[in-house]
């Protein structure tokens, strides 16, 4: 999946059914590895063991480093796992971990009178935001939102580094002084000889993960994500697993309730990756391009109607003209010198998934078109301080997902494909394919994706909650989801497109998300909530997003 903070320069063990590799992508695929046994295989007993160490070890808490940036009383530790779950007594890498205790008193009263009653401890809530390539280790911090203290007075708030990212034997394809190049250029429709020079930047991408990663890359995927999680739920001292999962974070939950269903009491599905094993990852990818026009239209639209504000136009036509006349202008002469076309698109993809930027953008580009560039440059320069931790996100999200599944190995495949989409979805299409081109080139052994499912009544109440008009994870994927997975519970978010609704700006969304946290109870199949409103077309420096930091804890 196309991961936003990535985008630069992503029951009983019989009843389960295993994929013998459904529907590879057209065109000629790498070769896959036999599907994984799920009971009976190197890497369960494995992951037993592991887990078995990390229950006796436990987690030294104890004051952050300073690198992440966590106030007290926040606490930091580690837990080892294998970097290998067939060799469990081989290579061990470290997952940092972060964590806020319970507070054990939640306000009650009203008209001024409220007053702290004690809340009984319902164990530690764990958090991924997806990626893959995201770091979860501010989760703590949501503490301090209104939508999550009912939440943090019953559990214990834990995030983490999944292995590669940030601390946890971090993966690096390039040296991060060369990542964030600008400004580059991003057409629409790309030139044979633009393509070519693609192809050879996805080759070399490929051979860098290969050299700096060595034989561990192959180690790096979906799969040992959802063993990685059973480690720290052992490690946390919980006898069952307590899981929110955001975008891509939905995907390894998904697989951890299919290899792992009687270790689940609560686990929430935010903005579903439509798990089909034919979906990962290629067609997914496909999908989610031709999604992101659909919510590029309802920001022009939106644009357009506050055209007295913008004047960008009244249509949402007139604002593609707009925005086209700023990329047409940004490629002869970039914006403070670093700001292009590929620069442009790269901040105004955000509108795909948050609504709450939209102001901020159209300001900008409002501003631009009448000679004032600083609030684009503002927005869309690349940020050198970021340069090591966005290369570190990109090559966790590209090993993961060229490791997880076939890809087409012909170029003339992903050439078909995504041209006949960029004619009706231009926006986005050919930048998601540059993204994930690496994987047409990638070296290590793929895996096969399990077949997520669970029987009847073999996994606790879960839920599923989803933006109709999500860009990100469209709608289907939570569909898909929920025949999966007997007794998920689906909560849609009407004639809306956020990604990652949850603890966001729908109260009704977040009433069923507490309601089911705190108590096990979801809808009987499904419920309906209305659109969150849209945001007022407001100037520049009132349109901040919401959240600590920049949309916490949406998801990537």
């Amino acid at each position: 999946m196309r991961a936003l903070a990535l985008y630069g320069a992503a029951t009983t063990l019989g009843s389960l059914v295993l994929t013998a590799l459904a529907a590879a992508p057209s065109g000629g695929a790498a070769p896959a590895l036999a599907p994984p046994a799920l009971h009976d295989s190197p890497e369960a007993h494995g992951t037993a063991l592991a887990a078995g160490r990390a229950l006796a070890a436990g987690i030294a808490f104890g004051a952050c480093p300073a690198s992440e940036d966590l106030p007290a009383p926040v606490k930091c530790g580690t837990v080892k796992v294998p970097l290998d779950y067939a060799h469990p007594h081989g290579r061990q890498i470290e997952l940092t971990v972060s964590r806020l205790k319970a507070s054990g008193r939640s306000a009650t009263g009203s008209n001024g009178k409220e007053k702290a009653a004690p809340v009984p401890r319902q164990g530690a809530l764990v958090y991924n935001p997806g990626g893959p390539g995201a770091s979860s280790m501010y989760f703590p911090l949501v503490s301090q939102l209104s939508e999550w203290k009912r939440i943090g007075a019953a559990y214990d708030l834990v995030g983490y580094s999944p292995r590669g990212v940030a601390r946890s034997a971090p993966l690096s394809c390039v040296d991060p002084k060369d990542f964030a190049e600008a400004p580059t250029q991003a057409p629409t429709h790309p030139s044979a000889s633009y393509k070519r020079e693609r192809i050879a930047r996805a080759k070399t991408y490929a051979r860098g993960c290969e050299r700096r990663a060595g034989d561990a890359l192959r180690h790096y995927h979906s799969l040992n994500n959802a063993r990685d999680l059973e480690v720290l739920r052992a490690a946390l001292g919980e006898p069952k697993l307590n899981f929110m999962g955001a975008s891509y974070g939905t995907y390894f939950g998904a697989l951890y309730a299919t290899l792992y269903p009687s270790h689940v009491r609560r686990m929430v599905f935010d903005s579903a990756v439509d798990p089909s094993p034919e979906q990962i990852w290629y067609r997914n990818n496909l999908d989610q391009s031709a999604a992101f026009e659909r919510r590029w239209k309802d920001f022009r639209t939106w644009v357009a109607k506050h055209d007295k504000t913008y004047g960008l136009g009244s249509t949402a036509a007139e604002v593609e003209h707009s925005y086209a006349r700023v990329r047409a202008e940004l490629a002869h002469k970039p914006a403070g010198g670093v700001v292009g076309p590929g620069q442009l698109q790269s901040a105004f993809l955000k509108t795909g998934y948050y609504d709450d930027v939209w102001p901020m953008r159209a300001t900008a580009l409002s501003e631009y078109l009448k000679g004032n560039a600083k609030p684009l440059i503002d927005q869309a320069s690349p940020r050198p301080e970021a340069a090591k931790d966005d290369e570190n996100g990109t090559a966790v999200y590209t090993a993961v997902e060229c490791n997880d599944a076939p890809w087409p190995t012909d170029f003339a495949t992903w050439d078909r494909d995504n041209t006949r989409l960029a004619r009706r979805a231009p926006f986005e299409t050919w930048d998601n394919a540059w993204m994930n081109l690496p994987c047409a080139y990638w070296s290590a052994p793929r895996q096969r994706p399990l077949d997520v499912r669970t029987a009847r009544g073999a996994l606790p109440p879960t839920l599923i909650l989803a933006a109709e008009r999500d860009a990100a994870t469209p709608y289907k994927g939570a569909l898909e989801l929920r025949k999966r997975l007997p007794g998920a519970a689906l909560v849609t978010e009407e004639d809306a497109g956020t990604h990652g609704i949850g603890g966001g700006a729908n109260a009704c969304v977040n009433g069923h998300l507490e309601r089911y946290l705190l108590t096990g109870k979801t809808p009987v199949r499904r419920a309906e909530c209305a659109p969150h409103r849209e945001p007022n077309p407001v100037s520049l420096d009132r349109a901040v997003p919401r959240g600590i930091p920049e949309g916490m804890p949406a998801a990537v």
